[in-house]
């Protein structure tokens, strides 16, 4: 069921096998789920719904079979660059995911690269097929991390496999993601729907107060992760009007 109308490509579900659970689905698959700016401002709009909603016990993200997002869509990086900010649809869903007061949890199945990545460093629970593959070129591209991943990869992974991941652009595998603590289980690809709304459904059904309360104390850092979020956006607002970033983009472009 589609409850949003400001991007054809985020569908907003519902799922009947999973009461209490809103669904956020990236429906791009012509463009790998390239994340463009109505797409930003349809996911926000969902988050904050969804916070309002009383019906609403959990929130799940989404991909499609094969891929959660290849990131950003570059047509919009190359429009920001000219502007020489990151997008207030972009900062918005940012903030906006960073204070979601309901539990978040994901399922990745195939590429998910950039923001397809960082995003699960703000979900609770994120559930992966074997044959996902997660990767952040920023600094390929001539940009810095977003999302507050420079912030909350360190303290999940450590600071090498972070740096692996955020500055040295290495891929990592499912496997190697659930070692290093970006995603919690790996499961088949048919499986993992399933699995993910599963989970889902579960922390839906459980007391919502005293979960809420247990999730506030494990993330105890909002307003660090909101200032590192604005701290990262004025680097990449920066760094977008830069040489290095602009023949980097433009180069990936060409290679396309």
């Amino acid at each position: 069921m589609r409850t949003n109308a400001m991007s054809p490509h985020i569908r907003i579900e519902r799922p009947a096998a999973a009461p209490g659970v809103q669904v956020i689905r990236l429906d791009r698959p012509e463009k790998k789920n390239a994340i463009t700016r109505a797409m930003y401002a349809a996911m926000t709009g969902a988050l904050t719904a969804g916070d309002d909603d009383e019906a609403v016990r959990a929130t799940v993200f989404l991909g499609m079979e094969g891929c959660f997002s290849a990131g950003n869509d570059l047509a919009d990086f190359m429009a920001a660059a000219e502007d020489g900010v990151m997008g207030a649809e972009v900062l918005a869903f940012l903030h906006a995911l960073a204070a979601h007061r309901k539990p978040l949890l994901s399922g990745v199945d195939g590429l998910a690269i950039g923001i397809g990545t960082t995003i699960h460093l703000h979900c609770d629970l994120t559930y992966a097929s074997d044959r996902a593959v997660f990767r952040t070129p920023f600094v390929d591209l001539g940009l810095v991390p977003e999302a507050a991943s420079s912030l909350l990869a360190p303290r999940v992974m450590g600071h090498q496999r972070a740096f692996a991941l955020l500055a040295a652009g290495e891929t990592f595998s499912a496997a190697a993601a659930r070692e290093a603590g970006l995603i919690y289980a790996v499961v088949a690809p048919d499986m993992l729907e399933e699995a993910t709304l599963a989970a889902a459904a579960g922390l839906a059904a459980r007391p919502a107060a005293a979960l809420a309360i247990a999730r506030d104390l494990l993330r105890d850092e909002r307003q660090a992760v909101a200032d590192r979020i604005d701290l990262e956006a004025a680097h990449f607002a920066r760094q977008l009007q830069s040489p290095e970033a602009r023949a980097a983009l433009a180069a990936f472009l060409d290679r396309r």
